[in-house]
């Protein structure tokens, strides 16, 4: 079953096709698309993970076609940066 693994850097986006086996994981297909290895600040124990933007879980079965999205931790509260910008005006 073919599924795509995707990880953004400011000056980087990797989206790589994955060939996983009926029933993977998106555990599996991180560890598969070998992201783990070329970018060593992936915590999976500590990172949230989603599937076309849905927050999910490391063991949520995957369905061909299905892209599994690694997100890095926000830099900025974005409510602290919204009341930031309303105090300034």
């Amino acid at each position: 079953m073919k599924v795509e693994v995707g990880y953004a850097k400011p000056e980087v986006q990797v989206i790589l096709p994955v060939e996983v086996p009926a029933g993977a994981t998106a555990e599996i297909a991180i560890r598969a698309s070998g992201l783990l290895s070329r970018f060593l600040e992936i915590d999976l124990a500590a990172v949230k993970i989603g599937i076309f933007g849905k927050p999910c879980a490391l063991d949520q079965v995957l369905r061909p076609g299905d892209r599994v999205e690694i997100y890095r931790p926000l830099i900025a509260d974005p409510k602290e940066a919204r009341r930031s910008r309303a105090l300034k005006k």
